[in-house]
């Protein structure tokens, strides 16, 4: 009966480099070359049954082992590591290094070349090196498709990883920055309140069809009796009715994404419950979908100018806010 590999204690869960390891006696190539063990990078490796290809902490820790002085995680693995998801499955881990260094490709690893000052940089659990917050939203801001790079500062915002005030007194630093116009445009368009990347995309697209700028996570909610809205009466907010993704309360006009979770039978059913009740209230609901959203953009722009055109402006005063 095989013996089970005799795993030291400071070298499980977290990768380790095995030069390091094998030079302070904690385990031998042999060893490093047997079954407990899975190499990740060159001379970095992880206890074989902590590994998870598709876990991108892991490959951050990775990564960190062998970064150089002046190198950190960066973009969207430094959001990640910082609760902002929006990386694709089994994306590379995304650093920037200094210019002077130019490591050999590997497929793990995205490199941008940029000089960090020290306030650039913070360190993570076990010690990585990444960009501060601040720092990763200037660079994602920059750095990504126009639309990704929104839904970045938005999901920064909402998690409250930074000000909006902050990442401005940063960018007003950075001058002469690359692509620093998309980023001041970017910034006046972010919205804190803001809670899915299609959300982040359905505003970009209405502005940039030239429609007034909706109000995210409108609540709709019906007055008490005797009262014209909501907001006559101090103190009183009338009874929730629902709360929409976008609205544009002076034309009572709802805007909804539409995302998969959608069609499962409970939430369906939630949903025609729902957008009964907006309609009882007077409101008119546009829904759409990833597809419009990506690719039918001048169609959706068309149904929600359609729909303003078809709200007489008197509904601004109407009984439903």
């Amino acid at each position: 009966m095989p013996v089970a590999a005799r795993i030291p204690r400071e070298l499980r869960f977290a990768p380790f480099s095995g030069s390091r390891a094998v030079a302070a006696g904690r385990i031998t190539w042999r060893m490093l070359r047997g079954p407990a063990w899975q190499r990740l990078l060159p001379d970095v490796y992880v206890e074989a049954a902590s590994y998870d290809p598709d876990d991108h902490r892991m490959w951050c820790e990775a990564v960190a082992v062998k970064l150089p002085i002046g190198g950190a995680i960066s973009g969207l693995s430094a959001a990640y590591l910082c609760g902002v998801d929006l990386l694709p499955r089994r994306s590379p881990v995304h650093v920037t290094l200094p210019r002077s260094t130019r490591p050999k490709p590997n497929r793990q690893i995205a490199v941008t070349y940029a000089t960090l000052a020290p306030t650039d940089v913070t360190t993570l659990f076990n010690d990585i090196p990444m960009t501060t917050e601040v720092r990763t939203a200037f660079d994602l801001g920059r750095l990504l498709p126009r639309a990704d790079a929104l839904a970045a500062l938005d999901a920064m915002l909402h998690r409250r990883l930074l000000s909006r005030e902050a990442l401005t007194r940063y960018l007003d630093t950075k001058a002469g920055a690359r692509l620093v116009a998309q980023l001041r445009e970017l910034v006046a368009l972010a919205e804190p309140l803001a809670e899915s990347p299609m959300e982040s995309r359905l505003r970009l697209l209405l502005h940039d069809a030239g429609l007034p700028r909706p109000t995210p996570q409108y609540e709709v909610r019906l007055p008490p009796p005797g009262v014209a809205s909501p907001a006559a009466r101090p103190g009183s907010r009338g009874r929730f009715i629902a709360r929409v993704d976008l609205a544009y309360p002076q034309w009572r006009i709802a805007i909804e994404y539409e995302g998969d979770h959608h069609r499962e039978r409970m939430t369906f059913r939630r949903d025609v419950t729902r957008y009964n009740a907006l309609q009882a209230a007077g409101w008119l609901v546009v829904r759409c979908t990833a597809d419009e959203v990506l690719r039918q953009k001048e169609q959706l722009a068309h149904s929600v100018r359609r729909a303003i055109a078809g709200r007489s402006p008197t509904t601004a005063d109407a009984k439903i806010m």
